[in-house]
């Protein structure tokens, strides 16, 4: 009878073992697919500027070398984009004159995750605002809000906006 009750032990000690170990397989499978998908996010920022100005700002090399990043560079539709010796590139996806721009970062290439900065003005009162749309990893997104505070806010700066 003991004999039976230590294969029993060693057997139902392996089972639990397993399931723990498939079942723990599992979370960590979970966790980093879903904290590596991202989600989408989008902020609006009233400005006092005209939308011809503005888009100046939103959709020239120049332009956004003033607020948005150190430098920025284009050759064709890829974009460089330079902050403290670091760089980043993006694809520009579309370009409406006077309303919009969006790219996508070449490290998102084959994603549909993208960065769009949209003038909207308000038909009844003619409020201009920034309309930023963008994507972050779900653990990510208060600091991409930030952030985007933080560059708008240089925005103003520079327009004498603030």
């Amino acid at each position: 009878m003991r004999k039976h009750k230590s294969e029993l032990n060693i057997f139902l000690n392996y089972f639990l073992n397993s399931l723990i170990n498939v079942y723990i397989g599992d979370i960590i499978f979970l966790h980093n697919y879903y904290m590596d998908e991202k989600v989408k996010y989008e902020m609006e920022f009233p400005i006092h500027a005209s939308p011809t100005l503005l888009y100046q700002y939103i959709s020239t090399p120049s332009g956004l070398s003033e607020w948005y990043a150190d430098n920025v560079n284009s050759r064709g539709e890829i974009f460089k984009f330079i902050w403290d010796g670091s760089e980043e590139q993006a694809k520009l996806l579309t370009k409406k004159s006077g309303e919009r721009i969006k790219f996508r970062w070449m490290e998102d290439e084959g994603e549909s995750y993208y960065f769009e900065i949209r003038i909207q003005v308000d038909e009844i009162t003619k409020d201009v605002s920034i309309m930023i749309t963008d994507f972050a990893e779900v653990d990510e997104v208060d600091e991409g809000k930030m952030l985007w505070e933080n560059q708008i806010s240089s925005l103003k700066q520079v327009l004498g906006s603030a």
